[in-house]
């Protein structure tokens, strides 16, 4: 399958198409027509020379200073080689590629003027199977100006670039658009996996099935929440939880009991942020805007990505809680006065093995560095530039989608601890009619993790079984 940009039509599923499964990228010939309408405009202002930023004049604290026709190409080598600040660790290849597509789409959207080759570059790049160098550290968000000259460093070195070029590769947020979009598909995924594992909880504790009747959604009708309802019904479904007198107890604890709502806000907020990527994937980021209808550039700021990092922190701070409950929930099948079975999960009585009990503390450390990361920074940093003062915000947009990976990195793990524990509680219990989602799910870990019997089982292989809950969905 190929994708076709168009600067108007990127989907987060296409993100991830390209940038981890390699398929090609085409640009649709109606796209080139627009951005040589488009190019002819910045042409003719370059040749006007009336004073256009980064065009006809420097960028930054040097915005008053004159460029001519005569130093274009050598304005934009330097322009691009002075914003190779990056620091820290390089990006993973899958974040360059995603990056690198969304810068494409960008300047095939053709809002910025560049010259139809340019994209054509980028996509040769992609297409090459290319994932270029990028660093994680030194950007703001008032666009991700270091990561982008390496991108443009990386795939556009072939090319000589012409009057305004520069600023249209460096001015915009593809790189944290680009990561945002990564980390909100697996947002996704993991919302999944921790319904799959609630479920296997509550066979586990053998819940009361109550807190799931779908008049809970009628009675309090957030969209999340009746989602949240429909899956735990499918994965319950056949579970012998729905027969009366079923449940041990007549009120569970709340992170049982709460479990659509949880679940259902995190729905709802990761639905929010799928829009906002819906947009933010094809939107102009940056300065100047060229106004075809107008036949002129003007100056903007597109290159906020306030959008973006906002609702980058409502995500992680709607998954926080969820990985939360879900430590919760695993600590209460490791305790006797809730669970009813034996300490840490051992067989027989009175036992001096640990069994799982040191999981809970695991647990309960990841789930601490989880909240951690959920902290907004959106609004953290409020002066970028030294002397000029121009450049006086940041929405530190960057930060937050890798703040946001690293949660669903944790999440994983805490999902395998959870599983496990599930599990090892359901096998101690008497055999009883399960859901059909949650004995595929039961079978999915005893692949993985096998009931613990002695301590000589230990360490259990908990980063594998993460692994696989982060590179695939769960088995219903």
């Amino acid at each position: 399958m190929a994708v076709t940009l168009t600067g108007a039509s990127l989907r987060l599923e296409e993100v991830v198409a390209v940038a981890r499964h390699g398929h090609r990228v085409e640009i649709a010939p109606t796209a080139l027509d627009a951005m040589n309408r488009r190019r002819a405009i910045v042409e003719g202002a370059s040749v006007a020379g009336a004073p256009v930023y980064g065009l006809t004049t420097g960028v930054g604290m040097r915005r008053e200073a004159t460029v001519d026709a005569d130093s274009a190409r050598a304005f934009n080598r330097s322009t691009i080689l002075g914003h190779l600040v990056g620091l820290g660790p390089d990006a993973p290849a899958d974040v360059s590629r995603a990056a690198l597509l969304r810068l494409a789409n960008g300047v095939v959207a053709g809002y910025q003027g560049a010259r139809p080759t340019v994209a054509v570059t980028l996509v040769d790049a992609l297409n090459s199977g290319a994932a270029p160098r990028v660093s994680t550290l030194g950007t703001v968000g008032q666009a991700d100006l270091a990561q982008h000259a390496d991108l443009a460093h990386g795939a556009t070195a072939t090319v000589e670039l012409e009057a305004g070029e520069a600023l249209a590769l460096l001015a915009g947020n593809a790189f944290s658009t680009g990561q945002a979009a990564l980390a909100v598909v697996d947002a996704g995924s993991l919302v999944r996996w921790l319904d799959a594992a609630a479920a296997l909880d509550f066979e586990a504790f053998r819940g009361n099935v109550g807190a799931l009747h779908p008049e809970v959604a009628t009675a309090r009708p957030f969209p999340g929440i009746a989602d949240t309802i429909e899956r735990m019904g499918a994965l319950l479904d056949g579970s012998a939880l729905w027969e009366p007198a079923a449940a041990r107890f007549l009120q569970d604890p709340l992170t049982y009991r709460c479990v659509p709502q949880l679940h259902g806000a995190a729905r709802d907020a990761l639905r929010f942020v799928e829009g906002q990527l819906a947009i933010e994937l094809n939107a102009h980021q940056g300065n100047p805007l060229v106004v075809e209808s107008e036949g002129r550039l003007v100056s903007v700021g597109n290159f906020d990505s306030q959008p973006l990092a906002t609702a980058l922190d409502l995500l992680r701070i709607a998954l926080a809680p969820v990985l939360t409950a879900a430590v919760e929930r695993t600590l209460k099948l490791l305790s006797p006065r809730f669970s009813g079975l034996g300490e840490g999960l051992v067989r027989g009585e009175q036992s001096w093995q640990d069994g799982l009990s040191e999981l809970g503390v695991a647990a309960q450390a990841i789930a601490a560095e989880a909240r951690l990361l959920a902290q907004p920074v959106s609004y953290e940093l409020v002066s970028t530039m030294q002397e000029s003062g121009v450049e006086d915000r940041a929405a530190l947009s960057s930060l937050g989608a890798r703040r946001a990976a690293e949660l669903l990195d944790l999440g994983a793990r805490v999902v395998g601890i959870e599983l496990t524990v599930a599990a090892q509680a359901l096998d101690l219990r008497d055999e009883v009619a399960l859901g059909t989602g949650v004995a595929l799910l039961r079978a999915y870990v005893r692949e993985r993790i096998g009931f613990l019997e002695a301590p000589e089982q230990m360490p259990l292989p908990l980063e594998e079984l993460a692994s696989s809950i982060r590179a695939s969905e769960p088995p219903a």
